[in-house]
């Protein structure tokens, strides 16, 4: 096993790069975990950021790209042609629900991001985008300039050139008591809508509406199907193309391939990338060829996009994914954690609302005394339960909200010891604010 040198280094990386919790040095992935340079071995259910969805270097996917890098590494398509990401299309086609089946690949979910953003601005020759508070898209400028899960990723950089708007997104638990969250809230859209309309911008002047079908870094907050639909709807009557930011929920991360299928949904344009190709560097900005036939040849382009590689090992993710019924376990691995976590919340003061949908659960941090949202507190629990061996993430506007999402290869023995690790460290927190610890 490679040993991990630790050289003198200090400064050659970025911090706004290298400096994100937990930085955890180490020297190897296998499956379900990571070997850290301590010698320690660590549950992982951060998945890479939803990115590892097959687990850590999945056998099969490591022999596509092996036998891939015998053949062709790099290729810029358009130069020259080659099977994987031919082969990859196809596949795509499949799993993607109708129309959607034309492919500009690209290398991030940034990336597929701007694809998506120009292909709209592009083919309705209209200027203007609609997203939602809440939503992260990217930290490229067009991407930043629909991004609002944090002011402080726009801060200094004046994004977007007064060309995007921005909309509430659906908040079941804010739904006013005695009302039913389905009607409710595309009741709410509908006033909003009409408000942008009337005040700000035509809708003859909006090119698209963007949105995560699921917000991701805003906090992992699932929205009422009838607000979706109702989206579909008023872009419809508008003549507005509909985005689905599906970076983060695609490749069966929320228990069916992609959120849209879940939801009963289909948007215009897609944007995916993350669990594509299970960590290897490809994204997509996916639409019908109907409209992919409407972007003027050359007016964008690629040098790395759709390398022969990834492709490959996108490839091999897609039949791994089928051969092992991995959205179907995300589904049912997912419901037993999130009832799992919900019973946490009888025993523990600092857990808030506890969410999810497949392998995508979000788990608050309160103040237990306030019911505020504890951030530090958050921090705390992370940083024991790494201690313990097992790794989560943050996300939501103040950093407040726990990230639990593991590989899709994920069984009950191994969610039982995570969750195990969690509460354990839960109780621990709890006892350090009764000592004065914290």
């Amino acid at each position: 096993m490679t040993q991990f040198t630790h050289h003198n280094t200090e400064g050659l990386l970025a911090p706004t790069m290298a400096k994100d919790f937990p930085n955890l040095h180490v020297i190897k992935s296998e499956g379900l975990f990571y070997f850290g340079a301590d010698g320690k071995k660590y549950l992982d259910f951060t998945s890479g950021i939803a990115t590892e969805n097959t687990g850590h270097r999945h056998p099969k996917v490591i022999e596509a790209i092996k036998h891939q890098l015998d053949e062709l590494v790099h290729g810029p398509i358009g130069i020259i042609n080659y099977a994987s990401i031919h082969t990859l299309a196809l596949k795509l086609r499949e799993i993607l629900p109708p129309p959607l089946d034309c492919f500009f690949f690209g290398n991030s979910g940034a990336e597929a991001i701007e694809g998506a953003i120009k292909l709209a601005r592009h083919t309705t020759k209209r200027p203007y985008i609609v997203s939602f508070f809440g939503g992260f898209h990217g930290r490229t400028m067009g991407a930043l300039s629909v991004t609002t899960s944090k002011s402080k990723y726009r801060t200094s950089l004046p994004v977007g050139a007064n060309f995007t708007y921005q909309l509430p997104y659906a908040q079941i638990n804010e739904t006013p008591e005695g009302l039913d969250p389905e009607q409710y809230w595309p009741a709410q859209l509908e006033k909003d809508f009409e408000r942008l309309f009337n005040h700000q911008v035509a809708p003859s002047e909006v090119a698209a509406v963007i949105l995560e079908p699921i917000l991701g870094e805003g906090g992992y907050v699932i929205p009422p199907q009838s607000w979706l639909k109702k989206i579909r709807e008023i872009c419809n009557q508008h003549g507005i193309l509909l985005i689905f930011d599906e970076v983060q929920t695609g490749f069966g991360r929320t228990g069916d391939w992609f959120a849209a299928n879940r939801f009963g949904v289909t948007p215009d344009i897609m944007a995916i990338a993350k669990g594509i190709a299970s960590g290897l560097p490809l994204s997509a900005t996916v639409a019908s060829q109907a409209l992919m036939e409407q972007w003027t040849i050359g007016s964008h382009s690629t040098t790395f996009g759709g390398n022969p590689v990834a492709c490959a090992a996108a490839c091999a993710t897609i039949d791994v994914m089928q051969m092992e019924d991995l959205p179907n376990n995300a589904k049912v691995m997912g419901e037993y954690a999130l009832n799992k976590l919900i019973q946490l919340r009888e025993k523990h003061a600092c857990l808030g609302q506890v969410r999810g949908i497949g392998l995508m659960i979000g788990i608050e941090i309160i103040d237990p005394i306030t019911k505020q949202a504890n951030p530090e507190g958050l921090m705390d629990i992370l940083h024991r339960c790494l201690d313990q061996g097992v790794i989560l993430y943050l996300s939501g506007n103040k950093s407040e909200v726990i990230r639990m999402m593991p590989p899709l290869t994920i069984d009950k023995e191994h969610l039982d010891q995570g969750i195990q690790y969690l509460d354990e460290a839960l109780t621990a927190y709890e006892a350090s604010i009764m000592t004065g610890g914290v």
